[in-house]
C-alpha cells in the first residue's frame, strides 16, 4: 500500500509531465500550422517586394481610370421620409465589370503568359 507521501509525490509527477506534455501539444500545433502554411504556398510563385509594389501601381492606376463620378455607372434607389425629406436608400455600381476589366489589364501587363501543357504532353 501507498503512504500519504508516495501518492503526493505521484501527484506532483503526474501534473509536471501533463503542463510538459501541455507545452509540447502546443509546439506541435504551432509546427503543424508552419507546415500547412508551406504547403499552401508550395506552387506559389514567388515576387520580390519591388514587383508586389508594380502590382499594387497597377491596381490602383487601374482603379483610378475607372470614372466613379459618371451617374450613369449606379442604380440608385430614392425613399422619402414621413417629412417630406428625400434620401438615397440604395445605391449599386451597375458597371464592376468594367472597373474588374480596368485592373486586370493593368496586372496582365506585368506579366507574359506561360504556354501550358496540352493534355496529349502530360
Amino acid at each position: 500500500m501507498k503512504t500519504k507521501e508516495d501518492l503526493e509525490h505521484q501527484i506532483t509527477m503526474l501534473t509536471n509531465a501533463l503542463e510538459s506534455g501541455k507545452a509540447n501539444v502546443v509546439d506541435y500545433e504551432n509546427d503543424l500550422a508552419a507546415a500547412k502554411k508551406k504547403l499552401e504556398n508550395i506552387n506559389k510563385p514567388e515576387l520580390t517586394p519591388l514587383y508586389f509594389d508594380k502590382i499594387q501601381e497597377a491596381v490602383e492606376e487601374g482603379v483610378g481610370n475607372f470614372s466613379f463620378d459618371e451617374q450613369d455607372n449606379y442604380d440608385k434607389e430614392f425613399g422619402m421620409e414621413y417629412d417630406g425629406k428625400v434620401y438615397l436608400e440604395s445605391i449599386d455600381l451597375t458597371c464592376s465589370y468594367e472597373l474588374v476589366e480596368n485592373i486586370v489589364e493593368k496586372v496582365h501587363k506585368l506579366f507574359t503568359e506561360a504556354e501550358c501543357p496540352t493534355e496529349e504532353e502530360e
